[in-house]
């Protein structure tokens, strides 16, 4: 898949899926905003990049600050003059208790993140994908479908409302010529699997899928690529599912 003379937005690029995504478009041609919140891993990425002659756009933001969220796609239209993909992949995940006191703080937070910033960016990229007739993918997640293990409300439900999201934008969009997309991974190897604590979990999860594995952050990428590629170009509002056979347990 060629994506030559195509400008992509990615969030959460820092590691994981975003960064796997990034390198992904980057050695297909594509010339590519990485927005992050930790530079020294933007770097890593960027550099990446790099090996492929790429000279990305390298963003240090939090996405769940407007102010900051609101320079992203400015900036990438001021550094490369249109925009024709977005990949929203910024996400947090944070085990909750709807009986403990700080529940609302970690929901608020997770939705946040999870849902309202990806409106937002989408928001402010939408004209600009219309006049390139472009596309989104938002990553979302098996946990928006299914519900196998309890204190996980904040993020399962960011996920759902993601995925009816994308739904009702691509329904909106259609008109315009801009597809909307989402891909739904189930446990992948990320940092935020790390930082969730999931990793202790490893055969517990590995043991939850029907092919007994947990997933690369490549292999979303692949299916991120896809949904943005001309291959896809009948596919619009429609969620793909890469779990190993999560769901299907």
């Amino acid at each position: 898949m060629s994506f030559a003379n195509k400008v992509v937005i990615v969030t959460g690029a820092s590691d994981g899926i975003g960064a796997a995504t990034v390198i992904q478009f980057a050695k297909e041609g594509a010339d590519v905003t990485l927005v992050g919140r930790t530079e020294e891993k933007l770097a890593k990425v960027s550099a990446e990049c790099a090996k492929y002659g790429k000279n990305p756009l390298v963003i240090k933001a939090d996405v769940s600050k407007d102010e900051e969220a609101k320079t992203i796609v400015a900036r990438t239209i001021q550094t490369f003059g249109k925009l024709d993909i977005l990949v929203n992949n910024a996400g947090i995940f944070f085990f909750d208790d709807i009986m403990k006191p700080n529940f609302m703080e970690t929901f608020d937070s997770t939705m946040n993140t999870n849902m309202r910033a990806i409106a937002l960016i989408t928001h402010l990229a939408v004209p600009h994908l219309v006049e390139t007739k472009g596309n989104v993918v938002n990553v979302s997640s098996v946990a928006a479908s299914i519900v196998k293990y309890p204190n996980i409300v904040s993020y399962r439900t960011s996920k759902a409302a993601l995925n009816h999201f994308t739904r009702c934008l691509a329904l909106e969009l259609a008109p315009h010529g801009v597809r909307v997309n989402s891909v739904s991974p189930g446990p992948v190897y990320t940092d935020i699997f790390n930082k969730a604590g999931l990793a202790e979990m490893v055969q517990d999860l590995e043991a939850s899928t029907a092919l007994k594995r947990v997933g690369e952050p490549d292999e979303i990428a692949d299916l991120i690529l896809f949904l943005a590629s001309e291959k896809a170009r009948s596919v619009t509002g429609s969620d793909y599912v890469s779990d190993n056979g999560t769901i299907i347990l």
